[in-house]
């Protein structure tokens, strides 16, 4: 087992091999991420509803 002195070496020897996103990456990816749910969140309000109107149809017709 290595000491805690070399282990926080080997640390910081791998987190200054780490490339970190810029700024601009950071906000693009995000904004991906937000508009991707906004999609998603749209296609499956649209699945539910189609799925909805269908069930109500079929209840009132044979109900």
């Amino acid at each position: 087992m290595a000491n805690p002195f070399q282990f926080l070496q080997q640390t910081r020897a791998e987190v200054a091999k780490v490339v970190w996103p810029t700024r601009r990456e950071v906000l693009v990816t995000t904004a991906m991420v937000f508009a991707m749910a906004v999609i998603f969140a749209i296609f499956f309000f649209g699945v539910d509803f189609l799925i909805r109107t269908t069930l109500d149809w079929v209840l009132n017709y044979f109900g």
